[in-house]
């Protein structure tokens, strides 16, 4: 059970910087008695209504009324703004502290400020699920009940209705754990997916493994024969190329026998030239004489007459050796172009040694290239026939495809036993599993709880919720209600029956089970004079070990309660008054 002790609040909305604190502990000095009943009362805006913002701001960082967070600073003094809410749980003290500017949390147990290391988010999951054991929602169910901010059980959503009863039951578990495994399902459905793809993957690589094996035997066999066939092919051709080249060489060699006959007619040309320029000049040197003697009988230089039987035999001299070097001269111009005929076959021969020598050249690149290609192919016909005499890398590779499927349907089978496992759990803890059954097990209680408190407030209904909350409602006069057909005092006394109820099943469940209730203005305009005493009957006999606090703008009803407190507001700020 949390005991609620005292919540103190300064700087918070229009209470200045003055701690104001109310005590809802009991002890011989308290103000308040177990199980009293005080009434606040106050002029609109006096500040009655911030306890209601200060517990719930204190405890789950938000105001209970439509108030930003901004909004909740001192508007005059604008800072240091702190909210205190003391309780205890069993033998352990607690004390939560909020604040801004400067922003604070703090959660204090027995006198020891906690680690606060961790996210602001993260410490408040851990205060509603390890301390407090329920959320917002749950606490403005059970513990407040207000007029302006509050919204009834029976106007909240259905999944909001839900959740309550959730938390009042401890079953939310159950829809965390839905969750969880809905993640996981999510999760072990994209592993099926991908384990899917990859074993579809492999199923293809063994396939075409097991193809390329199939292959690499039938086109090795038809390659090595394709090769030794090319190689036998490029022998023959190598062979004629060879061949070739012995006739080729045949004919150098017989060219060269040839041009050893005619060898050295350059040289002797050469030797001819001279002579037959000697002559030449021999022959133009005679000439020279001849004209002479015959042209002149006297020495043109000493003007002495020449002897006639000198000059004739001089002319007769000059033409014999003219005979002379004349039919010398026509031997040598005939020995000339025998030579000028040999060196010329020379050349010729030259030539097509040159010719036959360059084809051998282009049949010995063929050959090399031909043998080059040989090599090649035999080389390739090697490799194939070692391949097809021992091919255990290609069905090794086939082995671990094939074992990589068989685990991957291994891998698969597994995931799909487990999203089964996962199905059933996912259809036994959705709404309509566990949840449903264990709510099913409390929906008599919790219908006959609240018939009790509606006849206690003399309303003679019978209201019953079924299990999705939706209501039936029926009366001696009419068949067939709605929540909204009622008025809003009637709605009020729905809403109180429910609210009562809530803590009596949090109660017996112990799950959520305080010793404070608060109402905000349920007097004020819902509530007749009958149906006003009849709830606070119940509060004062019905509801057991509680300390309810009632907001009210009427201070005439001060003697139906133990106690009173009254705020005012004394130049812009909210004070509790004294006396």
């Amino acid at each position: 059970m949390i005991l609620f002790e005292k919540v103190r609040w300064k700087n918070f909305l229009s209470t200045g910087n003055q701690f104001i604190e109310i005590n809802f502990q009991t002890d011989s000095e308290s103000r308040f008695a177990k199980n009293s009943t005080t009434l606040i009362v106050g002029t609109n805006g006096a500040g009655k209504s911030t306890i209601l913002d200060a517990l719930t701001f204190s405890l789950f960082n938000k105001p209970f009324r439509k108030i930003s967070k901004g909004q909740l600073v001192n508007t005059v003094n604008e800072k240091d703004c702190r909210v205190e809410v003391e309780f205890s749980i069993g033998p352990t003290s607690w004390k939560v502290a909020r604040g801004i500017k400067p922003n604070t949390f703090q959660i204090w147990r027995d006198g020891n400020l906690l680690d606060q290391s961790a996210s602001a988010n993260d410490q408040q999951k851990w205060l509603e699920l390890n301390v407090l054991k329920m959320n917002y929602k749950s606490f403005t169910q059970i513990v407040i009940l207000g007029s302006s901010a509050f919204v009834p059980f029976m106007q909240l959503t259905a999944s909001n209705r839900r959740e309550v009863i959730e938390d009042l039951l401890d079953i939310k578990i159950f829809s965390s754990m839905n969750g969880l495994i809905k993640d996981k399902v999510r999760l072990l459905r994209e592993e099926i997916k991908t384990l899917q793809l990859k074993k579809e993957s492999l199923t293809d690589k063994v396939e075409m493994q097991e193809n390329f094996i199939e292959e690499l035997e039938q086109q090795g066999k038809i390659r090595i024969n394709d090769d030794n066939d090319k190689v036998k092919i490029l022998n023959i051709e190598v062979d004629t190329h060879l061949e070739r080249n012995e006739l080729i060489q045949g004919d150098i060699d017989q060219l060269i026998k040839d041009q050893e006959k005619v060898t050295g007619a350059t040289e002797k040309l050469r030797e001819l030239g001279t002579l037959k320029g000697k002559i030449s000049n021999k022959v133009t040197t005679i000439t020279k004489e001849h004209k002479f003697f015959t042209n002149n009988t006297v020495c043109p230089t000493c003007t002495q007459p020449i002897q006639e039987d000198f000059r004739i035999n001089k002319i007769d001299d000059a033409q014999t050796k003219a005979k002379e070097l004349q039919s010398g001269y026509k031997e040598l111009e005939q020995a000339i172009k025998e030579e000028e005929e040999r060196e010329r076959h020379f050349t010729h021969l030259s030539k097509e040694i040159t010719k036959l020598t360059h084809g051998i050249s282009k049949n010995n690149t063929r050959i090399s290239g031909c043998q080059q290609q040989i090599r090649d192919l035999e080389s390739e016909i090697q490799k194939l026939t070692e391949q097809l005499a021992d091919r255990n890398t290609e069905h090794e590779k086939l082995t671990t495809f094939k074992d990589k499927l068989k685990t991957t349907y291994d891998e698969l089978s597994t995931r799909k036993d487990t999203i089964s496992y996962y199905d059933f759990a996912y259809s036994l803890l959705r709404d309509g599993g566990v949840k449903t059954k264990i709510i099913k097990k409390y929906l008599p209680l919790i219908n006959q709880q609240v018939n009790r408190y509606l006849q206690k407030m003399d309303f003679y209904i019978n209201f019953t919720l079924d299990e999705e909350f939706n209501e039936t409602v029926q009366s001696p006069i009419h068949e067939d209600f709605s929540y909204a057909s009622f008025s809003e005092g009637e709605k009020m006394r729905i809403d109180l029956a429910l609210l009562f109820t809530w803590r009596e099943v949090a109660r017996m469940k112990n799950s959520v089970n305080t010793n404070l209730l608060i109402m905000d203005e349920v007097f004020d305009s819902s509530l007749d004079g009958m149906g006003t005493e009849e709830f606070l009957k119940i509060i004062r006999f019905v509801i057991k070990d509680t300390n309810i606090f009632v907001i009210s703008h009427k201070p005439d009803m001060h003697d139906k309660f133990e106690s009173m407190i009254r705020f005012e507001k004394v130049k812009g700020f909210s004070r509790m008054a004294e006396g």
